[in-house]
């Protein structure tokens, strides 16, 4: 038998809540609706009104779509989800493969200005900016690279939030071998891995995410996935008590925070006011009453995905139980503040 062929049925007898509608209404912070999450054709690939109607009916309120991306395609995408803009909110973004071009900064300044005057409320960028995209010297970007000061200051100075994924799983820049966690997911997607040489490393990545944080205080961060390292929440818990303008959300992540579920008790208690609700999902998003049910549930020993076999690895999760007030807090009083 081979392992994919694996499939391992737990003889547990546990309580098995389904929560199908949050405490609380949410805001989900991390979403895509556009080129990002479904592709070059998603004006044609969902009905937004039918989308919205989906999502309404799971306990959210409002999403950030995190597509806005600029110019022309900017403008698409607020035609796209122009029939349901009181749900949307739209984050832009510039284009940093234009890095060495002399008028650099001046691009930038006027693409954020103009991107603001459109109804952006925040700005987005992709761990493309230092894993995939190279300067004129064919090297990869560093995210705390003195020529992208000019798109911190100018968030800073137009109070634009920035939603920035750096890193991904640590297992993604290990080997694909027998020890490695990811193993059949890195597997089935070995583009996904960053141990090749002439790559940053994961530790250079947290170096360089700390550098933006300390060079930039003035700019508030929400690092996503957990602030890039789920896997260790004692240094994430460092970063946020060291810089105040740190906060994170929980997209893609609670498969690392629900195996570990005394330590994020507590990493939610001790950070309620930094932590922010976000799935990584899109238009048909079936993952929220996981999410409600680890966030609101003593539940134990449960799926964190509804495949037979979990994608990110095999292992379970269990719910955090969280008090009414914190869970409004990451639900959407958090987003309410930051994103203004």
């Amino acid at each position: 038998m081979l392992l994919s062929e694996y499939k391992p049925v737990s003889e547990l007898v546990l309580r098995q809540s389904v929560i199908k509608k949050p405490r609380y209404d949410v805001i989900d912070v991390h979403t895509h609706f556009g080129l990002t999450g479904v592709g070059a054709n998603y004006m044609n690939k969902y009905d937004t009104q039918k989308a919205v109607e989906q999502l309404r009916n799971s306990g959210v309120k409002k999403v950030v779509n995190l597509d806005g991306m600029w110019g022309e395609e900017l403008d698409q995408m607020l035609e796209k989800t122009k029939p349901c803009e009181d749900f949307f909110i739209t984050f832009g973004t510039v284009d940093v493969s234009r890095i060495d071009e002399k008028d650099f900064e001046v691009y930038v300044r006027n693409t954020i200005r103009q991107s603001k005057e459109k109804g952006i409320k925040g700005l987005k960028f992709l761990k493309d900016v230092s894993l995939v995209i190279k300067d004129s010297q064919s090297k990869y970007i560093p995210i705390d690279d003195a020529r992208l000061r000019v798109i911190w200051e100018t968030a800073a100075e137009l109070k634009l939030p920035v939603l920035i994924h750096i890193a991904d799983p640590v297992a993604f820049f290990k080997p694909i071998d027998s020890n490695n966690e990811r193993y059949e997911e890195l597997c089935r997607n070995p583009g996904w891995s960053f141990c090749k040489q002439g790559m940053f490393t994961f530790e250079q990545l947290m170096e360089m995410q700390e550098n933006l944080l300390k060079n930039h205080p003035d700019t508030t961060f929400i690092i996503a996935h957990g602030g890039s390292y789920t896997e260790n929440l004692k240094q994430v818990s460092e970063w946020l008590d060291k810089y105040p303008n740190m906060n994170v959300d929980i997209a893609a992540r609670i498969a690392e925070l629900g195996r570990q579920p005394f330590t994020s008790r507590k990493f939610f208690q001790q950070y309620q006011d930094r932590i922010l609700f976000g799935t990584d999902g899109g238009p048909s998003n079936s993952s929220y009453p996981i999410y409600y049910r680890f966030l609101e549930t003593d539940d134990e020993y449960f799926s964190y995905s509804t495949r037979p076999v979990p994608g990110q690895g095999r292992w379970n999760i269990y719910g955090i139980f969280l008090e009414d007030e914190i869970l409004e807090k990451v639900y959407y009083k958090n987003a309410e503040r930051l994103i203004h």
